[in-house]
């Protein structure tokens, strides 16, 4: 069985889930993801993407605002 392919968070459409595997940006806005809880291992819900502009996931039970480019440093496996 093949698992699932490693993409970008800002990937994800609205209604999916999928697993942090790894944060890619600078080591500040890394710092700020993790303090937000993103840390690899974490399922996260995505509330809205609208293929542009913010988009509003949900991670430990907290609905987060992120911008595209933020999300997009974010390396999710999409959950089935």
């Amino acid at each position: 069985m093949q698992s699932s392919p490693i993409i970008t968070l800002a990937d994800l459409k609205s209604g999916e889930s999928a697993t942090i595997n790894a944060l890619k940006a600078g080591r500040n806005i890394n710092a700020r993801l993790s303090t937000l809880g993103f840390t690899p291992g974490v399922m996260i819900y995505m509330t809205h993407n609208y293929g542009h502009g913010p988009i509003v996931v949900t991670v430990r039970d907290t609905r987060i605002a992120l911008g595209r480019g933020e999300a997009q440093t974010i390396l999710v496996t999409r959950e089935k």
